[in-house]
């Protein structure tokens, strides 16, 4: 059954939550989730204007914004929730976990797919906004704050605006977000400058050694041909000549 499924799923990725009877009173995502169900039911049989308005009332009671086209995957699970937006041509695999403020928006006019695609198993950080068409895929990590404009590739973490991949692989961790471990993708590439800049000044000052040790030999050769001549000349018949 899907609503005990959904309460098995906030007790597995929220340690706050204490008993059964707190998860389905207390949890406006759990609420917002099951009343676009019915919405996104009336939205496929075409009582549009009925659908439109139960999930305006779900926004009035949760905080939440789920557009009635919008398609949800199972085990969805929405965090506090508030402010949340997921916009018409959304679509949003299973076992999804999403943060309050996070909105799946559209970038466009025209009526044609203009949301994002999440796949299964995305964690998205607070506040983090993901914009057109694309696709994050499975297993991906969309950090608190960040804006996604491109799409992310499976396993990836993704933080900063505009979103930059951080962690190409999957993390250990997977399913959860750690928001105080995220990686730094600008301090990892001055990181990586700085190193190169070290390397360059040490090739640098050998390069230099290297040039002056050829100087030095250069001036002792030099040195001993004027010494050569000078014992040359002691010897050989001036009229005779050097050459």
């Amino acid at each position: 059954m899907r609503i005990r499924e959904d309460i098995e799923t906030v007790f597995k990725k929220d340690p706050a939550a204490r008993s059964t009877l707190e998860v389905i009173c207390c949890y406006p995502g759990l609420h917002a989730i099951w009343i676009h169900r019915v919405s996104h039911s009336l939205w496929n049989r075409h009582f549009y204007f009925l659908a439109r308005l139960l999930s305006h009332i779900s926004r009035m009671l949760t905080g939440i914004e789920i557009h009635p086209g919008a398609k949800l995957g199972r085990r969805v699970f929405i965090d506090h929730g508030s402010g949340v937006v997921i916009g018409e041509t959304a679509e949003v695999g299973d076992d999804v976990l999403i943060y309050m403020g996070v909105v799946l928006g559209g970038t466009t006019l025209e009526k044609k797919k203009r949301h994002p695609t999440i796949e299964n198993d995305v964690v998205i950080g607070s506040g983090a906004t993901v914009l057109g068409p694309i696709t994050v895929g499975r297993g991906a990590k969309i950090g608190a704050g960040s804006v996604v404009i491109r799409p992310v590739p499976p396993g990836a973490t993704v933080v900063g605006v505009p979103a930059r991949i951080a962690e190409p692989r999957p993390s250990p961790s997977a399913g959860q977000l750690d928001h105080d471990k995220l990686p730094d993708p600008g301090l990892i590439v001055i990181g990586q400058i700085l190193d190169r800049l070290s390397r360059l000044e040490d090739q640098f000052k050998a390069h230099e050694k290297s040039i002056s040790r050829e100087e030095k030999t250069t001036q002792e050769a030099a040195l001993k041909d004027e010494q050569i001549y000078s014992l040359l000349k002691e010897v050989i018949d001036p009229g005779v000549g050097m050459d």
